[in-house]
């Protein structure tokens, strides 16, 4: 036999093209991911975010304020969602993460500015993310006199020059000094949730099926149902056990604030445990081999990881990609988790980013349940 044969060589690689013909999961899935990559990087992500939700706590309604809310509009990072609210109804907002600023004007502003008392109105930012609002409130705190030019004139067009004749004051909340670790390690917890839950879940039913243990299964006298279930409770107890080894690092490594309920905690991450596994499940119910359900979780989790709003802003993307964000359960886990943590959030103030999550659950169980098969193909 020669050492090296082409018309071997040929044989061998018409064999490797026939099989990725037939494997059309595997090929479809090594062109979808780097298309997926490509388009996420290059359209969705965004590390300057712009056209921020606001909302104004207006004590005086002038001229001046009106120029000046107009000139923080202009700034093209912050934009005002409503009409002024009260203290309550802002703070209410920024808790729950409807708003990212809230800017507070003063009483008697513009008599203090005509008086040349220099007021100071107060911006509130939700600070849990200071990538978010970092170049916004660098570009509210050099607002100046420009801001008022058109009310300046007279005998106060004297006040154009020179420093602003009103001061912004700045106040981070929930994460004051910009700590990154209080962002991110919260939001390991949902990562590391997704990946694993639905990575081994995936596993499940095809494992049976390539290690010929499929048969005894079927012979089993048990219900979709009973089966899935079964295959599922084991991770869920693997995914309590992750959350309380992030929660003990957060606190006692990253001393990351825990201000709100651990109890309320634990009933948010079962329901998003076992959306995920609800989604494992599936995959492992669509899929042929090991393989295949791997490059499904893959598929699933890149998107999550990549629109949920834990590597970038998420108000940052544009918003047909914020569309599919909300469509994953990661991103109302991230939301829940950090408000929890950091901001001290109750049931009411979680409850519009949960029932995403058990939405999911359901059409997720629904469609796994339909397509696993009671017979061998």
């Amino acid at each position: 036999m020669t050492l090296f044969s082409f018309r071997r060589f040929f044989a061998v690689l018409a064999k490797e093209f026939i099989q990725m013909r037939r494997d059309r999961l595997t090929f479809g899935m090594m062109m979808g991911v780097p298309l997926m990559q490509l388009l996420l990087f290059g359209y969705a992500i965004n590390t300057d975010p712009k056209n921020l939700p606001a909302v104004a706590v207006v004590a005086e309604n002038s001229n001046f304020t009106r120029s000046l809310l107009r000139a923080m509009e202009n700034t093209g990072y912050i934009r005002f969602v409503s009409a002024p609210v009260d203290d309550a109804t802002s703070d209410r907002m920024l808790r729950r993460g409807e708003v990212q600023f809230a800017v507070h004007i003063p009483v008697n502003f513009a008599e203090d500015i005509v008086r040349g008392r220099k007021p100071a109105l107060l911006v509130e930012a939700d600070a849990t993310d200071p990538v978010a609002t970092g170049n916004a409130l660098s570009a509210l705190q050099g607002l100046d006199s420009a801001a008022l030019i058109h009310d300046l004139k007279g005998p106060l067009q004297a006040l154009q020059n020179g420093e602003a004749p009103f001061e912004v004051q700045l106040h981070k909340r929930y994460n004051a000094e910009g700590i990154t670790q209080y962002n991110i390690v919260p939001g390991l917890m949902g990562v590391v949730l997704t990946m694993t839950m639905v990575m081994m879940t995936s596993l499940a039913v095809t494992r049976e099926r390539e290690r010929g243990t499929m048969e005894n299964l079927l012979a089993m006298p048990v219900q979709p149902m009973e089966v899935m279930l079964g295959k599922i409770l084991p991770y869920i107890v693997v995914g309590y056990v992750q959350v309380a080894i992030i929660v003990v690092a957060a606190r006692y490594l990253f001393s990351v604030p825990l201000v709100g309920s651990l109890p309320l905690l634990s009933l948010a991450a079962i329901i998003f445990i076992a959306a995920n596994l609800a989604v494992g499940f599936t995959f492992s119910t669509l899929s042929t081999n090991q393989l295949q359900a791997m490059q499904m979780s893959v598929f699933f989790f890149l998107p999550s990881l990549l629109l949920s709003g834990f590597m970038f802003p998420f108000r940052g993307m544009p918003a047909w990609a914020q569309i599919l964000g909300e469509a994953l359960p990661l991103t109302h886990f991230l939301r829940i988790v950090r408000g929890i943590l950091l901001k001290g959030n109750g049931w009411a103030d979680i409850w519009p980013d949960l029932w995403p999550i058990l939405t999911f659950l359901v059409a997720a169980a629904i469609l796994a349940l339909i397509r696993y098969r009671r017979t061998l193909d």
